[in-house]
């Protein structure tokens, strides 16, 4: 996570704060993951979640749920997934990526092999919101053999002990939900989420990112007031769902720009 950490260091000296926008892999088609990673990247995404499509995604809502199981449908697996991100990198994709996936298909496919091969496409590290802090260090080992490491979520809820915990044992920043629940587009942010960002502060050095119902530029300029971070993904999945085909990339990039500007103050 050394460049995302680099990252949030960059931000802060300019007074700025991070842009992390999400797109689940094969969504909304196999050829659209790199031009989609490529337009982002313009637009001024600082990292970029990618998304490991899944059949059971516990803490996703019913948008990034649908867009799961597209991706599927259309032949998409982590060994394609990180085949893809591997080409974006030739193709001058240099933001950090994060790769988002639930922990079956990453212990299917072997944490060493992960690791291994995940350095060589170019992560630069994972978020797996079914993994528990305190099952957690068989990942650790093996990640951090290969450099990477793991962002963990905290929720409203997450007691002080297992914020702590969460701290010492991730790295690049700490995913903060919003809420309780599932992803997906809300009308407003969730009241008292500055109360829980100071806990998390409290408890921890490491950045602090939000996400869980974070859809437009307003919510954006809203927790950013107080958290180093905004991530933004079921907003944009929805974007590409209802933009036909030869105009999304355009639409994609505009709205993210929109969203990074709001991130400057």
């Amino acid at each position: 996570m050394r460049k995302l950490e680099a990252r949030f260091a960059e931000l802060s000296r300019r007074g700025e704060r991070a842009l992390i926008p999400y797109v689940t892999a094969g969504h909304p088609s196999r050829e659209s993951l790199i031009p989609l990673l490529v337009a982002l990247q313009r637009a001024g995404a600082d990292a970029i979640e990618v998304g490991v499509p899944f059949s059971d995604p516990v803490a996703d809502g019913p948008v990034i749920q649908k867009a799961s199981y597209e991706a599927l449908a259309n032949g998409a697996s982590l060994a394609w997934v990180l085949a893809e991100v591997a080409r974006a990198r030739a193709a001058s994709v240099s933001v950090p990526i994060v790769l988002m996936g639930y922990s079956n298909p990453f212990l299917a496919f072997g944490l060493d092999r992960l690791a291994a091969t995940a350095v060589q496409a170019g992560i630069d590290g994972l978020i797996v919101p079914d993994l528990p802090t305190d099952c957690a260090d068989p990942w650790l080992e093996a990640l951090a053999a290969h450099g990477l490491g793991v962002a963990f979520i905290a929720a409203p809820t997450t007691s002080p002990v297992r914020l702590r915990v969460a701290g010492s044992k991730g790295s690049g920043f700490v995913y903060c939900a919003s809420v309780n629940g599932v992803t997906g587009v809300r009308e407003r942010v969730a009241d008292g989420l500055d109360a829980v960002i100071d806990r998390i502060r409290a408890a921890t050095a490491l950045p602090v990112a939000v996400g869980f119902g974070i859809a437009t530029s307003a919510h954006v300029r809203q927790v950013t007031r107080c958290a180093d971070g905004a991530i933004v993904g079921s907003a944009i999945l929805r974007l590409l769902d209802a933009t036909p085909a030869p105009a999304r990339l355009a639409a994609v990039e505009g709205f993210v720009r929109e969203l990074k500007d709001a991130t400057r103050g």
